[in-house]
């Protein structure tokens, strides 16, 4: 693991260097565009719409464009003359419950590690935020981007998690919230009977990424030349009847699933849908680099222009 940041924890009068890395990687299956006909690597090439030529890197901007259609262009320099008060330090704002944290806020995550002079204070602070119970809000700024971040600890090591800011989580503005739609007591209790026969601890090593097997299974057969046989695809269910009716068969057929001294059989039946929400796609960290090598190669700082 190569670190990707360095810095310090500034906790009070307490410096803490540590180098940041991060912990997590998407085990997606990676493709390259081809042309089906010749299997030939199809290539995009950045094309300006005023002179028609191809651009390199070296002569990308990042463009800010104003109402009136006129291109403000930001050069390396502009972000640099940012007043990040936090460029190499991640500083602690105040301790909070976990509890007190909606998960929805939560963006990314790092590992953090000491420098070797730093290993006592890392240690010191580690061990007293995990007996605390709580967490430490700290704000950093990582790649020209200041966030608030949550600092906790996991197998004993910090993970500093990168938070959304208030604004950028969107409103859950649905119609259905405003209708009223009545729920008899009995329907409630069966459905919670359901959650209770379906009810156990959490274990990830129960799940796997079906859709991401299937797919290697796929190109291996492609690869060893034999032909692939698709299976057919299961009937969709249709609406239930009755919804009292659907619960207590839910709970009847949970119940004669549950396996003694283990996780629900329905909880491990979910693994394909939990596979195929993993496999959902993210911004990945090649396109956040390559963002960045555009603004630091930016060209001379101009004026605004409008584009011909």
């Amino acid at each position: 693991m190569r670190s990707i940041w360095k810095g310090a924890i500034a906790f009070g009068l307490v410096t803490i260097p540590v180098g940041v890395h991060t912990a997590t990687e998407q085990r997606n299956v990676t493709f390259n565009l081809v042309h089906k006909e010749d299997a030939g690597r199809v290539r995009f090439r950045r094309i300006c719409e005023v002179c028609e030529q191809e651009v390199p890197y070296a002569d990308v901007a990042k463009g800010y464009e104003l109402p009136t259609g006129e291109m403000v262009v930001l050069e390396s320099e502009d972000f640099e003359d940012l007043p990040l008060s936090t460029s190499r330090r991640i500083e602690v704002l105040q301790f909070s419950p976990a509890a007190q944290i909606d998960p929805i806020l939560l963006n990314k995550s790092y590992y953090l590690e000491p420098d070797s002079e730093g290993v006592r204070p890392y240690v010191l602070l580690r061990d007293a935020l995990e007996r605390s119970g709580r967490v430490a809000i700290v704000k950093v700024a990582l790649r020209q981007r200041e966030s608030l971040a949550v600092l906790r600890v996991r197998e004993g090591v910090f993970v500093l998690e990168t938070m959304l800011w208030p604004d950028e989580v969107r409103q859950a503005d649905f119609g259905f919230l405003e209708e009223e739609a009545e729920v008899r007591p009995q329907e409630l209790r069966m459905a919670e009977s359901l959650i209770d026969s379906m009810v156990a601890d959490f274990d990830p090593a129960l799940y796997k990424d079906a859709y991401r097997e299937a797919l290697q299974e796929v190109i291996e057969a492609k690869v060893a030349g034999r032909e692939v046989v698709v299976p057919a695809a299961a009937p969709e269910p249709g609406p239930a009847p009755d919804l009292m009716a659907a619960l207590r068969a839910s709970v009847e057929a949970a119940k004669r699933r549950q396996p003694s001294g283990g996780a629900p059989a329905a909880a491990r039946g979910s693994a394909r849908a939990a596979g195929e929400g993993g496999a959902r796609g993210r911004a990945g960290e090649q396109g956040e680099k390559t963002g960045e090598q555009g603004a630091e190669k930016a060209p001379r700082r101009g004026k605004a222009r409008r584009p011909a």
